[in-house]
C-alpha cells in the first residue's frame, strides 16, 4: 500500500485555492470602485483654507439645497488635467462643482486654472490633506456627489471624463436631485 506524501497534496491545494481567490474577485460586481463609508452620511466638515482670487465655502455651503459635486484636485495631477473639460461642460450646464485644491502650491493651482479656465464655483484649499483625510480621499481626482441636505450620494475616483460622467455621474446626480 503507498502512502501519499502531505508534500504532494500542498501543490494542487495551493492551486484551487488560489483559483478560488481569482475567480471571487473577478467576480465582484466593479473591482475598481473604491467603498466609502460617506455614502449616506452627512458630508464631513469643510475645512479647506481660502484659494486666492476665488470665493471659498463652508460646510453650510453643502446643504444649501442644491445638488452639487465636491471635486478634489491639483495642478500636479496628470488625470486632474484629463477631467478639466468634464468639469467645464458640467459647469456650464449649470452643475456646482465646489473645488478643494488638494496638497498643491497656490501659485501651480491658480497657473493651471488661467491656462484651462475655472470651472469652480468655489474653491478651497487643503494644503496639508486634512480635510482629505476627513473624506477619505485616496488620490486625486476624487469626486463626490453631494444633495441639497449635505449628504454624499456617490464617490467617484479618478478622473470624471465622459464615459464615467454618463455612465456613474449623472445617474447619480439624479438620485441626489431625488429623481
Amino acid at each position: 500500500m503507498t502512502r501519499i506524501s502531505g508534500l504532494m497534496i500542498l501543490p494542487p491545494v495551493l492551486f484551487f485555492g488560489l483559483a478560488g481567490v481569482f475567480i471571487w474577485g473577478m467576480a465582484r460586481p466593479d473591482p475598481s470602485a473604491i467603498p466609502s463609508v460617506l455614502i449616506g452620511q452627512e458630508a464631513p466638515a469643510v475645512t479647506a483654507a481660502g484659494f486666492p482670487g476665488a470665493p471659498g465655502f463652508t460646510t453650510g455651503t453643502l446643504r444649501d439645497g442644491k445638488v452639487k459635486i465636491v471635486n478634489f484636485w491639483a495642478s500636479w495631477c496628470g488625470p486632474c488635467r484629463a477631467e478639466h473639460p468634464g468639469l467645464m461642460a458640467l459647469s456650464k450646464e449649470g452643475v456646482p462643482v465646489y473645488g478643494v485644491n488638494y496638497r498643491d502650491r497656490p501659485g501651480d493651482a491658480q497657473a493651471f486654472l488661467a491656462e484651462l479656465g475655472n470651472p469652480y464655483t468655489a474653491i478651497g484649499t487643503d494644503d496639508k490633506a486634512r480635510m482629505g483625510f476627513e473624506w477619505g480621499v485616496t488620490s486625486v481626482p476624487e469626486s463626490f456627489v453631494v444633495d441639497g441636505e449635505g449628504r454624499v450620494i456617490k464617490r467617484i475616483t479618478g478622473p470624471l471624463v465622459e464615459r464615467v460622467i454618463s455612465s456613474d455621474l449623472r445617474p447619480a446626480l439624479r438620485q441626489a436631485a431625488g429623481g
